[in-house]
C-alpha cells in the first residue's frame, strides 16, 4: 500500500507543456429576440487539431492561441457548425449557432431551458437554473425540488413539518450536498440543514446521479447536489421577494449588492420567516406544522482580477432557527419535558465561513488551481417530550485541486488533497457521546474527451481517517455518442461513511420507542462499523424533433449494492434498533422521463419511476419502508410572448405515489394496528405569475390544491406518554392545501 501512495503522490503534478497565448469568447444559440442565449457546453477547437474545450454555463470559452492557427471550429449537437476565421487573436470572439432542426424555418425562435442535461459530460448531471427554482416559490432548498422528478420529497414525520429528500430511493445521508462543491449537509446539519439555505440565495443547482467525482469526497453513495449561490457581480444590485401562505406563514428575502472596487464586489443576503399560528386539520389535538422562526443572514464578498487570473468568493454567514410543535395547549414555560403536555423545541444556531479562491494561469489557460476551505459551527438545543437530544458540531473542510491537460485539451486531469475535521459532542436523553473524527485524502482524476462521441472520466482517491483507516475509492464514468443527439452512459464507484444515527433520524425522538443499538466492540462509532457501498449505472438520453419540435426521453438504472450498512429497523413498534448489516442490502432505481416542447413557450415534462429497496433485516428480508415502489410524475409550463417588457408564466406539477409499506405494527393493540400497505397518493401544485416589467412582479399559487391529506398521522395522540406513541407512519401531506402569494422586486 506504501508503493501504491508513493506512486500517486507522484502523478499529482504532471510536467509542463510549452506557454502559448490564447483567444477568448462567447457562444450563443441563435434567437429570434434580441436577447441571446449562452450555449452550455459547445465544443470549440482549431481545424485540424487536437486542441479545444467547451463552453461554461455563461457559454464563455477560452483556448490556447498559434500562429499556425487560423480556423476556429464551433460545434453542438443539434446545431449547424460554424468555422470562424480567427485574424486577431487578441479581439473577443463572439459567434451564434443554428438549430438544425430549424433550418428551414424563416424565423428560428429558441429558449434557455430551465432544466437541462448534457449531452457531452460523463457523468449523469442535471442542471437546474434560477428559473427552475422561481416555478414553485420555494422559500429554502429543501422545497427546491418539487419540480424535478429525480428527487422525491416527503416529510420525516407528523411532528417537526421537516422534508427529507431520497435520490434513487436512499434517503439524504447517501447524497452529498454541497454548496459551491464545499459538502454542507451533513454531521448534526443532516436533518434540518437542506431548510437553511434560503431559495432565492441559489443560482443554479447540479444534480448527480449515482457514484459522483473523487474530487469532491468519498462519502458520496447514491449521487450528489451542488448549490451554486448567486455571485455579487452577476445578481441584481437590489432583489426583494416577500412571501406570505394562507398557513400565516411569513417570509421575507432581501439581496443588496455593490461594486466596493474595482476588484472586490459584495452582497449582503438577508432571510427572515416565520409562523406562529396553531393548526390542527385533523383534530388529533397535535399541531400540524410547528410554529417557528429563523433569521438568516449572508455577507458575501467577490474577488476578481481577470488580467492575472484570480477570482475568490468569501462567506461569513449566521443562522438562528427556533421551532415548537407538540399538543395545542403545551407551553414551554411550564411544561417543558414534563408531562402536563407533550412538546418539543428544536433550536438552533450556526455560524459559517467559507471561500474559495482560484488561479487560472494567463498564459496557459488550462492550467489552474483552486483552494476551498470552510469553518463551521453547528448547535442544536432540542427536547421531544421527556426526551433531550443536544448536539454540538464543529468543522473544518479544506481542499486543493489542480487542473491541467496532458498533451492536448482532449486529455485533462485533476488532482489535489483535502482535509477534514469534525468534532462532536451530543447528548442523547443522559447519555453523552463524545468524539473527533479526521481525514487527509488526495485524489487523481483523467478525463479524456475527443470532442465527438466519447468521454471517458476515472478517479481514485487515496484516504487516511481516524476510524476508517487507510482506504481507496475509485470511481468510473463513461458516455458514448453512437448518432446524432444522443448519450449512452455507464458510471461505477465507491462510497464510504460513518453513519450519524441520532442526528440523522431525529425523527425517532418523537415516538415512544426504545433505542437499542446493537455495538461491536470493533465498532468505529456508536460501537458500529462504516457503511460502504458500490454504486452501479447506466443511463441513456436521446434528442429528437416530434412534430417540427424540440423533444428528448431518458432511461436511467441504477443499483446500490451495500457491503456493509447500518440497518435503521423500524420493524418492531416497541424499539428502534440500529445494527450492521448481517446480509444483504441494495437499492434498485429505473426512471424513464419525457421532455417535449408541445408548441412555443409550452413545456411538458413526464416521468415514471421504480424502486426496489430491500434489506434483510433481523425478521427476514423486506422492502424498505414508506417507499413507494412506482411513482409518476407531471408537469406543463407555459410562458406567454413578451409584450412591452410584460408576460404571464403558468407552471402546474402533479405527483403520484404507489402504495407504501408501514413497518410492522402487529405488536400494538388491535386499534393500534396499520394495514402492511398505504393507500395511494395524488398531489397537484399550481403557480402564475404576472410579470409587469424587468423589475416588478407578482405571483401565486397552491400546494396539494386537492387538498388531500393523511387524516390520522399521529398513532394513539391522546396518550402521547404511553407505549403506543409515534408520528413516524406518514405517506403523504399532513396540512391538507395550502395557498400562496407573493412578489419579486428588482434592481438592476
Amino acid at each position: 500500500m506504501k508503493k501504491l501512495i508513493y506512486v500517486f503522490f507522484l502523478i499529482l503534478f504532471p510536467l509542463s507543456i510549452f506557454s502559448q497565448e490564447k483567444v477568448e469568447g462567447i457562444i450563443y444559440e441563435e434567437n429570434s429576440d434580441t436577447k441571446k442565449t449562452p450555449l452550455l457546453g459547445a465544443n470549440v477547437y482549431w481545424l485540424n487539431t487536437e486542441v479545444g474545450t467547451v463552453t461554461d454555463f455563461d457559454g464563455k470559452f477560452s483556448i490556447p492561441y498559434k500562429e499556425s492557427y487560423s480556423q476556429l471550429v464551433v460545434s453542438y449537437i443539434g446545431f449547424k457548425s460554424d468555422t470562424i476565421q480567427v485574424k486577431n487573436p487578441n479581439k473577443q470572439i463572439k459567434s451564434s449557432l443554428i438549430s438544425k432542426g430549424n433550418l428551414d424555418e424563416v424565423t428560428v425562435v429558441s429558449r434557455k431551458k430551465a432544466t437541462s442535461r448534457s449531452y457531452i459530460e460523463a457523468k449523469n448531471v442535471i442542471n437546474v437554473s434560477s428559473d427552475e427554482l422561481l416555478k414553485a416559490a420555494c422559500c429554502n432548498l429543501s422545497e427546491s425540488f418539487e419540480t424535478n422528478p429525480s428527487i422525491d420529497v416527503n416529510f420525516a414525520d407528523a411532528i417537526s413539518g421537516t422534508r427529507q429528500i431520497k435520490m434513487l430511493g436512499l434517503t439524504s445521508p447517501y447524497i452529498l450536498i454541497a454548496m459551491e462543491n464545499i459538502p454542507t449537509v451533513r454531521g448534526a446539519a443532516q436533518a434540518y440543514g437542506l431548510s437553511f439555505t434560503p431559495g432565492t440565495w441559489v443560482e443554479s443547482i447540479q444534480i448527480t446521479k449515482g457514484a459522483g467525482s473523487v474530487v469532491n469526497g468519498y462519502e458520496s453513495i447514491a449521487g450528489q447536489i451542488n448549490a451554486e449561490l448567486q455571485k455579487p457581480t452577476k445578481d441584481d444590485k437590489l432583489f426583494v421577494n416577500l412571501y406570505g401562505a394562507s398557513s400565516q406563514r411569513l417570509e421575507l428575502n432581501t439581496h443588496y449588492n455593490t461594486k466596493v472596487s474595482e476588484k472586490w464586489s459584495t452582497g449582503v443576503y438577508l432571510h427572515g420567516n416565520t409562523h406562529q399560528e396553531e393548526h390542527d386539520v385533523n383534530d388529533d389535538n397535535f399541531l400540524d406544522m410547528p410554529q417557528y422562526q429563523q433569521v438568516n443572514v449572508m455577507n458575501r464578498w467577490q474577488y476578481t482580477d481577470t488580467e492575472n487570473g484570480f477570482v475568490g468568493f468569501f462567506n461569513i454567514r449566521y443562522l438562528n432557527d427556533e421551532k415548537q410543535t407538540g399538543e395545542l395547549n403545551f407551553d414551554p414555560d411550564t411544561d417543558k419535558l414534563t408531562t402536563n403536555a407533550w412538546g418539543s423545541e428544536i433550536n438552533t444556531t450556526r455560524y459559517d465561513f467559507s471561500g474559495k479562491l482560484g488561479y487560472v494561469n494567463p498564459e496557459l489557460p488550462w492550467r489552474s488551481a483552486g483552494l476551498q476551505f470552510a469553518v463551521s459551527n453547528h448547535q442544536q438545543d432540542s427536547y421531544f417530550g421527556l426526551r433531550r437530544y443536544d448536539i454540538e458540531h464543529s468543522s473544518i473542510y479544506s481542499n486543493f485541486i489542480y487542473n491541467s491537460i496532458i498533451g492536448d485539451s482532449r486529455h485533462k486531469i485533476k488532482t489535489g488533497f483535502d482535509f477534514t475535521y469534525d468534532k462532536y459532542d451530543e447528548l442523547v436523553e443522559t447519555t453523552s457521546y463524545e468524539r473527533i473524527d479526521n481525514s487527509v485524502g488526495a485524489f487523481f482524476e483523467y478525463n479524456f474527451d475527443n470532442l465527438d462521441d466519447l468521454n471517458f472520466t476515472a478517479g481514485m482517491r487515496v484516504d487516511n481517517h481516524n476510524r476508517l483507516g487507510l482506504f481507496v475509492t475509485p470511481r468510473v464514468h463513461a458516455r458514448y455518442t453512437p448518432w446524432e443527439k444522443s448519450a449512452f452512459r455507464a458510471s461505477v464507484g465507491r462510497g464510504k461513511r460513518l453513519a450519524n444515527i441520532f442526528a440523522e433520524n431525529q425523527n425517532l425522538f418523537a415516538t415512544s420507542r426504545n433505542i437499542n443499538i446493537n455495538a461491536s466492540a470493533e465498532g468505529n462509532i456508536y460501537g458500529l462499523d462504516p457503511e460502504i457501498a458500490w454504486n452501479y449505472g447506466v443511463s441513456y438520453l436521446q434528442g429528437f424533433n416530434l412534430f417540427g419540435n424540440k423533444a428528448d426521453v431518458t432511461f436511467d438504472f441504477y443499483r446500490t449494492d451495500f457491503q456493509n450498512q447500518v440497518v435503521v429497523d423500524w420493524e418492531n413498534p416497541r424499539e428502534i434498533s440500529f445494527y450492521n448489516l448481517e446480509n444483504d442490502s441494495y437499492a434498485n432505481s429505473f426512471q424513464t422521463e419525457f421532455n417535449y416542447n408541445l408548441f412555443e413557450h409550452f413545456d411538458v415534462r413526464l416521468a415514471y419511476k421504480y424502486y426496489d429497496v430491500k434489506t434483510k433485516y433481523q425478521t427476514g428480508e423486506k422492502m424498505k419502508p414508506l417507499t413507494a415502489q412506482h411513482r409518476f410524475f407531471a408537469n406543463a409550463s407555459y410562458e406567454t410572448h413578451i409584450k412591452n417588457n410584460s408576460q404571464w408564466k403558468f407552471d402546474v406539477t402533479y405527483n403520484w405515489l404507489g402504495k407504501q409499506r408501514f413497518p410492522s405494527t402487529v405488536a400494538n393493540p388491535a386499534e393500534f394496528q396499520l394495514p402492511e400497505y398505504s393507500p395511494t397518493v395524488s398531489t397537484i401544485n399550481a403557480q402564475v405569475t404576472k410579470v409587469f416589467s424587468p423589475r416588478f412582479e407578482i405571483y401565486v399559487g397552491g400546494e396539494n390544491i386537492t387538498n388531500v391529506r393523511q387524516d390520522n398521522p399521529i398513532l394513539d395522540p391522546e396518550n402521547p406518554f404511553g407505549s403506543n406513541f409515534d408520528s413516524t407512519f406518514v405517506y403523504g401531506p399532513v396540512f391538507g392545501s395550502l395557498y400562496y402569494a407573493g412578489l419579486r422586486y428588482r434592481i438592476k
